[in-house]
């Protein structure tokens, strides 16, 4: 019996550095902090993250090489615009989403209470269910950059589905 389905996996990471002066977003969520991430565009790294992982399940490059930090029409963008592109590409490839996994790595502030917000608003932008979509967040236990509040990094993995 012929296998009828394609399933491609893809895996995202990005990183940004904390600094005073900026609003931090993450998953498409505004979080009160003294600190926001510094960035071309919006600096959403749980955002980015999940655009890898998509252009890479398709096999189409990273954000960077579609969204070149170069471009200033990409300037202080919001980040769910270049998701919902990403999104898109997908979408144009034949492929559907099955689910996405992802880890926020930060020291502070404490994500607990935003995660559900963060996971409404990517299910929305990729037109999922929600329970397609798990966001967990974890601290470094003060080690390293990210430990010592420096920066703020996310991980995303995605599964993607195509019928044949």
């Amino acid at each position: 019996m012929e296998n009828n389905i394609q399933q491609r996996i893809g895996i995202g990471y990005d990183v940004h550095r904390l600094v005073p002066g900026r609003k931090l977003i993450i998953g498409g969520v505004e979080i009160p902090y003294s600190k926001g991430l510094l960035g071309h565009s919006d600096a959403d790294v749980l955002l980015h993250a999940i655009s890898d992982a998509l252009l890479g399940a398709i096999g189409k490059g990273d954000i960077g090489e579609h969204f070149p930090d170069t471009d200033e029409k990409y300037k202080d963008i919001s980040s769910m615009q270049l998701l919902k592109k990403v999104s898109d590409l997908v979408t144009e490839e034949g492929y559907v989403i099955s689910n996405v996994d992802t880890i926020i790595q930060a020291q502070e502030p404490n994500l607990k209470q935003y995660k559900s917000q963060m996971r409404f608003h990517i299910a929305y932008e990729l037109a999922v269910d929600e329970e397609r979509v798990n966001i967990k967040a974890t601290t470094l236990e003060k080690l390293g950059p990210i430990g010592n509040c420096e920066g703020i990094a996310a991980f995303a993995t995605v599964l993607l589905i195509k019928k044949m």
